[in-house]
């Protein structure tokens, strides 16, 4: 008997050992994983929404200037990752209708769009859907839901709708919605 009580501060130190490996693994997984799924923009959600995951919304290193100069005149130039190809090919289909406007392009114009959305996509999507809305996605509304963000703030003037991202991501023109660099407007 006297033996066992003897390998105990033994095995006690090889189990305290074994834990902090452990959790140091799992800890760093973990800082991986956000890092593939955005931790730039504040999010430690594990798992996917209803099939999206959270893609890539940082701009790409190299910006088309055609997207940017086309896209922006009416909008920010949504981050292409933050729909998946589809989504802005059908997008790109629709501009003579595009949610209300006529927002058409010439077709080399068009084509250089849809190729630089469809190149710069959300690659890690694999929901059955295309939604051609970012507010139609199941991430957005998680994110944004009455518990997150209060229905009154889309009757804000200054806020106007929810694809109106800049109006409290501070950051959100270069594809970065990090939780630190939400601003609300009063």
């Amino acid at each position: 008997m006297f033996k066992i009580y003897k390998r105990i501060p033994q095995v006690v130190a090889v189990a305290v050992l074994i834990m902090s490996v452990v959790m140091t693994a799992a800890h760093a997984d973990d800082d991986n994983d956000e890092d593939h799924r955005g931790a730039d923009r504040g999010e430690s959600h594990n798992g996917k929404y209803s099939g999206e995951a959270l893609g890539k919304p940082l701009q790409p290193a190299q910006v088309n200037a055609k997207w940017k100069q086309e896209c922006s005149n009416c909008h920010i130039a949504y981050a292409p990752g933050l729909l998946p190809a589809e989504s802005w090919r059908k997008v790109m289909a629709g501009l003579d209708k595009h949610f209300g406007s006529d927002a058409s392009l010439d077709a080399q114009e068009n084509k250089e769009i849809t190729g630089f959305l469809v190149d710069n996509a959300s690659n890690r999507w694999n929901a059955p859907t295309a939604p051609l809305r970012i507010t139609d996605s199941a991430w957005f509304k998680s994110k944004h839901d009455s518990h997150e963000i209060s229905p009154s703030v889309w009757n804000n003037p200054k806020v106007k709708s929810p694809a109106n991202c800049g109006a409290c991501h501070t950051k959100a023109e270069n594809g970065s919605f990090n939780e630190h660099d939400v601003r609300m407007p009063k």
